[in-house]
């Protein structure tokens, strides 16, 4: 595939996706997404030791025409991925933009919907639905292959069609619950742990929430999920979640994110209250015990 030639050549471990799509000079217009990309990019590097050329970044502002994010590229981007995973591998996909539902055809959504990713051009070429992110980038994860998803968009719950979703309890503790409504049609890897972090649920909606620092912006749960990182390394899923929802909850919180990131922006000016962050895995854990690492 020619749009393959212009992705890196990865020889590592670690190697990372990042889409950012402002969907510019359109009625969908987003501030915050490729802000969102390049503060992750950093997240990676300076954070968890991703080698800079291990990472991917598809942005509408590059001049390379196979990494602007439309529907064939983003396939082509999420294939290069898992492309040859191994034991020991860990894969980011990162995705700022927007998402949609769609009436669900084959019987797999507990709630009757499909949830999709909107590309750069996907008033033309289409959506990408979850039963097709679940078998490009979930499938082919091998035993001792481990994946992670950070989902900013609307409806994006279960964008990875993954069978376990995490949800707070009424007594405020975060519990496991099996979405696969077709066993025949269980959709795990192939031995290996694919788990997403989203910013909200399926029925939800994530604004365009703005951050500044020398006019850029960021989005609200890209803006948690930092913030909970860089303030307690070495947290686990469930501190991690819970970090999250008090960011949203609290409006951006007191303090802004700290070290050398936080001078990418200041501290997130609007949330959404209805947003909740969301954890989904292929299989379920000890989300109190198992610590969060990239």
């Amino acid at each position: 595939m020619r749009a393959a030639a212009s992705y890196p050549r990865v020889r590592g471990k670690k190697r990372a996706l990042l889409v950012g799509i402002s969907y510019a000079a359109t009625r969908y217009e987003l501030k915050g997404t490729v802000n969102d990309a390049k503060c992750m990019s950093y997240l990676l590097r300076e954070r968890f030791a991703f080698p800079a050329d291990s990472i991917l970044v598809l942005t509408q502002e590059d001049g390379d025409p196979y990494r602007v994010p439309t529907r064939e590229n983003l396939l082509a981007a999420m294939r290069w991925l898992v492309e040859g995973c191994d034991t020991g591998d860990s894969l980011v996909f990162h995705f700022s933009g927007h998402g949609v539902q769609k009436l669900d055809n084959n019987g797999d959504e507990v709630d009757g919907y499909d949830e999709a990713l909107c590309p750069m051009d996907f008033e033309q070429a289409g959506v990408i639905l979850d039963d097709e992110i679940n078998e490009t980038i979930v499938r082919p994860l091998v035993a001792g292959v481990k994946l992670h998803a950070i989902v900013d968009t609307c409806h994006s719950g279960t964008i990875l069609d993954l069978p376990f979703l995490c949800r707070l309890s009424r007594t405020g503790y975060w519990q496991w619950e099996n979405h696969c409504r077709r066993p025949e049609m269980a959709k795990g890897t192939s031995g290996g742990l694919a788990i997403s972090i989203s910013g909200c649920g399926d029925s939800q909606t994530s604004s365009d929430t703005t951050a500044f620092s020398g006019g850029t912006s960021t989005g609200a749960m890209t803006y948690s999920f930092i913030k909970a990182v860089e303030s307690e390394p070495g947290t686990t899923y469930g501190r991690l979640l819970s970090a999250m929802r008090s960011t949203i909850r609290g409006g951006g919180g007191d303090l802004g994110i700290p070290g050398p990131l936080g001078s990418f922006f200041r501290r997130v000016i609007t949330f959404s209250c209805a947003q909740e962050p969301q954890l989904c895995a292929s299989e379920p854990f000890d989300i109190y015990r198992k610590p969060f690492l990239l």
